[in-house]
């Protein structure tokens, strides 16, 4: 009952206006000074919840390059434990949407390819920016920081998985040829209903950090029309996009969340966790008191048959 009388509060059009820069600063001051043991009370996640709901309505969306190497690495976990189940010498189709300057499609082909060298890999991965896609194509990246992708993306990365990982070349660094086998890099739109057909059905779809730029009804829709991609008994993972449409949608469709990881994944990627209430792409607080846990806080979904 508190948490439905915030959300109601937030959408008025009066407090909306009254609700301001000067008002979110203040609250995310007093916020991060708070001891994580308080800020995890039900209070204050009920009082993080209504913030939230305020940003979300006040701030426009936009498309945001920044992106780890590494960056989640529970979730690269699970992506290796079904790899594992494949047969030896059989082939891998995955495709990875907003695939960015290609830190997360190297990251998954480093995961898989250290763990089971036998497996053909074939990868699409895909971005609606062709410059961006030039940089992932290249392999090659700086040590300082790119005008597109304002993120340190090796800041996750021990110095022997730097060494694993990449050649280097003076100032800069490039993938390792091992690596960067068995990838076609095109430009899509994730919400083409013609993806399927262009990029064909995938034993793993991988569609991270991208749906929670988008306004909701349109991360829905662009949900919907991924679910296309996965072959029946496939997989999708999803982190990165509101939860209310993630579940929603999961519900919908019948989708089986993979129980392993649960919270490991949810929790993964501290960058997005600090950054909620506060930023649009924040992600809530893991609650497994919820009834609805499982299919709210799962970021890896079985498609057309049970886990």
């Amino acid at each position: 009952m508190p948490q439905s009388i915030l959300l109601r509060m937030s959408q008025t059009r009066i407090l909306r206006k009254l609700v301001g820069k000067p008002f979110l600063l203040v609250n995310e001051w007093v916020w991060n000074r708070l001891p994580s043991s308080i800020r995890n009370t039900r209070p204050l996640r009920l009082y993080g919840a209504f913030v939230y709901s305020l940003v979300q309505r006040r701030i426009g969306r936009m498309q945001y390059h920044g992106t780890f190497f590494l960056r989640n690495r529970p979730e690269l976990e699970l992506i290796r434990t079904l790899a594992n189940q494949k047969a030896k010498g059989s082939r891998l189709n995955i495709a990875v949407l907003a695939c960015s300057n290609g830190a997360e499609v190297y990251s998954i082909l480093w995961t898989i390819r250290s763990a089971r060298p036998d497996l053909k890999v074939i990868v699409q991965a895909a971005d609606i920016s062709s410059e961006i896609l030039k940089i992932a194509e290249e392999g090659l990246y700086s040590l300082e920081a790119n005008r597109l992708v304002n993120s340190e993306i090796f800041e996750r990365l021990t110095e022997e998985e730097m060494r694993e990982m990449f050649d280097a070349e003076d100032r800069q660094v490039r993938i390792k040829s091992w690596i960067k086998e068995g990838i076609n890099f095109c430009v899509a739109d994730a919400g083409d209903p013609g993806l399927a057909e262009f990029m064909g059905r995938q034993d793993i779809v991988v569609a991270n950090k991208f749906l929670c730029h988008m306004d909701p009804p349109d991360a829905e829709r662009c949900l919907r029309n991924l679910a296309h991609l996965a072959e029946p008994g496939g997989y999708l993972f999803v982190s990165g996009v509101d939860l209310d449409v993630r579940a929603k949608v999961a519900l919908d469709l019948g989708w089986s969340p993979v129980p392993d990881l649960i919270e490991e994944m949810h929790n993964g990627d501290p960058s997005v966790r600090h950054d909620w209430p506060w930023k649009w792409w924040g992600l809530e607080p893991f609650n497994g008191t919820r009834h609805d846990w499982r299919i709210r806080y799962a970021s890896a979904f079985k498609l057309g048959g049970k886990v």
